[in-house]
Order: structure tokens, then C-alpha cells, then sequence
């Protein structure tokens, strides 16, 4: 299974992966998925880390690309084409644009989202498939 992490679940997985639930995290462990990152993640990780909204333990947001490679997770680019094409994404009452984009990669690279957001089922009768 292609596997996309939502940003918490990124965040859990690297420093507090009891957070993660028990399906997500022999998810993370089973070799035959392929496990990625957005580029998207690590952007919102530093603005809410630049705001004050976000702690790390033991590291600034530069160093969590590298977190993800030590972990064997892939870092998905947003290329022009997801960027481009964003506007076919139906709206709903989720307003969060990270969450919106990163929704947008998984149904477009036909990965599975990893996350324990609850707001994202809406998106499943278009192609969403989510694993918490």
C-alpha cells in the first residue's frame, strides 16, 4: 500500500508514536507499504513552529526532512500539476488549506492518507482513502 502521512500523524510517528493508533503504526512498520511525507508537511511544521504554535522536542523544523529519511519515508514533492489542479478538489466545510492540499496529493497519487482527522471522511466519495 502507498502510504501518505498527514502532518500529526508525521509528527507522532517521529517523537510520540503511542499518539499513533495501533492499525496506523503497523502500517508505518509493514515493509511492503511505501510510506511518504509531503514537502507540504514540513512547510506547515515550520510556519506553526515560526508562530508559536508548535513545539519540537530536541529539534528545529530543518532538521525533520531528515527525521523522514532516518525513518525510510519518502518526501512527496507538490509538483505544478497537484498545484495547478487543486481547484478540482470539491469544497467542504474543511477549510484548512494544508489539509486541503496534502488531501488533493493522496487522491491524485492514489496513496492512502494516514490520519486520525475526522473531517476528511467528506472526501472519501471522491477518491479519498483514509487509514487511521
Amino acid at each position: 500500500m502507498k502510504l501518505l502521512l498527514d502532518t500529526h500523524a508525521f509528527l507522532w510517528a517521529a517523537f510520540s508514536p503511542r499518539k499513533l493508533s495501533a492499525r496506523a503504526r503497523s502500517a508505518l512498520v509493514d515493509h511492503d507499504n511505501v510510506v511518504a511525507v509531503s514537502s507540504l508537511s514540513f512547510w506547515e511544521i515550520s510556519l506553526k513552529f515560526s508562530l508559536g504554535k508548535i513545539t519540537l522536542e530536541g529539534c528545529t523544523p530543518d532538521e525533520l526532512p531528515a527525521v523522514a529519511r532516518e525513518m525510510q519515508f519518502e518526501i512527496l514533492q507538490a509538483d505544478a500539476t497537484d498545484m495547478a489542479s487543486f481547484h478540482a478538489l470539491p469544497k467542504t466545510a474543511h477549510k484548512d488549506p494544508f489539509d486541503r492540499m496534502i488531501i488533493w496529493q493522496a487522491i491524485r497519487q492514489s496513496r492512502t492518507l494516514v490520519s486520525k482527522d475526522g473531517h476528511f471522511a467528506a472526501y472519501q466519495p471522491h477518491g479519498l482513502a483514509v487509514w487511521w
